[in-house]
Parts: structure tokens; sequence; C-alpha cells
């Protein structure tokens, strides 16, 4: 499943002139480092990448999360965006490499 989140993530920056820096995840939430052009609304982008990712994995994993998800709600309302202007890169990356990542 977060093979299909990392695609969707790459298709979307991709139609954004965005790249995907680093990308990885634990069983309840991921980490996404990207670089973005200033006309990029990151709250829209998020709420996009959400709600289609949303829709692929309950059309192509609907068994599987029947299991966890009573309601037809996969992602939470909220999220956490932050600026790193001047932030290493590196220690970003390994910061998000080192998150366990769900099989």
């Amino acid at each position: 499943m977060l093979k299909v989140i990392e695609q969707s993530t790459l298709d979307r920056l991709a139609s954004r002139d965005g790249e995907l820096i680093e990308f990885n995840g634990e069983s309840d939430h991921i980490h996404v480092l990207l670089s973005c052009p200033p006309h990029v609304a990151i709250s829209e982008f998020v709420n996009a990448l959400k709600t289609n990712t949303a829709r692929i994995l309950r059309r192509d994993f609907a068994p599987a999360l029947a299991a966890f998800y009573c309601e037809p709600v996969l992602w939470s309302r909220s999220y956490c965006a932050l600026s790193v202007g001047g932030a290493p890169l590196a220690v970003l990356k390994t910061y998000i490499e080192q998150q366990d990542r769900p099989a």
C-alpha cells in the first residue's frame, strides 16, 4: 500500500514541477520530504494527495482495509507541513530513511 501512496506522490509532484526527495512511513503515518515551486499551495497538494490515494487504496485493497476501517475514511483530516529552508537536507533525509517501513 505504501508503494501506491509513493507513486501517487511522485505523479502529483511531476504534474506540479515538484520533486520527491525522500519518502517513508510507519504503520500509522508517512513522511514525505519534497520540493515544490512557490506557486504550489501545500494544503491543496496534501488534500489532493490524500483524496487520490484514499480512492485508489479503497478500490484496490478494500478487503484488507475492512479489518481496520469501519468508516469510509482512510486519512485523518490533519497533517503536518514544515518548511525547512535552512536545514540541511541530509539530516531530514536520514530521519525519514530511519523510519520503520511497514511491509
